[in-house]
């Protein structure tokens, strides 16, 4: 039986990927109560292509955007394989973005709104959260984004 979550996403075109394991040592999830934790993924696509690159350097922010997308999409597989169903999605609470950028680079709202964006039309008001968007030197893998999140869940 498909979620109604999975059937907002097919009609987005949007298929989640494997999810990918940890590269350290940590877990992609940690459930407490009712939040879960997921640990930040990576701009990286279902075929294992990541978008790559600084912002402000040769990475533009609809690249940028595009990046921060693929992040959004990856916090949803690893929501799907960590509780089995994503009408389980009370809400997103809190994503944490961060912007792998040049130091004179200041649009890292802009680019995090990719993931926001994509969160709002594929959950509703469930996908409604709380924010940072923050730059950094660098990210593994030279990965143009990487994105956290905590969800709630039934």
């Amino acid at each position: 039986m498909t979620s109604s979550v999975e059937k907002k996403l097919a009609e987005l075109g949007i298929t989640l990927p494997s999810p990918k394991p940890p590269i350290a040592n940590y877990v992609p999830a940690v459930r407490t109560g009712n939040l879960l934790f997921i640990s930040g993924q990576v701009s990286v696509d279902g075929e294992g292509k990541m978008a790559t690159g600084k912002l402000g350097a040769g990475v533009d922010v609809v690249a940028g955007q595009a990046a921060a997308k693929l992040c959004a999409i990856n916090i949803l597989a690893q929501v799907k394989a960590a509780i089995g169903d994503l009408d389980k999605v009370v809400r997103i609470v809190k994503l944490v973005g961060f912007v792998n950028a040049t130091g004179d680079f200041t649009d890292h709202p802009k680019v995090v709104n990719g993931c926001s964006d994509f969160f709002v039309e594929a959950l509703g008001d469930k996908g409604r959260h709380a924010r940072s968007a923050v730059g950094v030197s660098g990210l593994p893998f030279d990965a143009s984004v990487e994105v956290e999140a905590i969800v709630e869940i039934a």
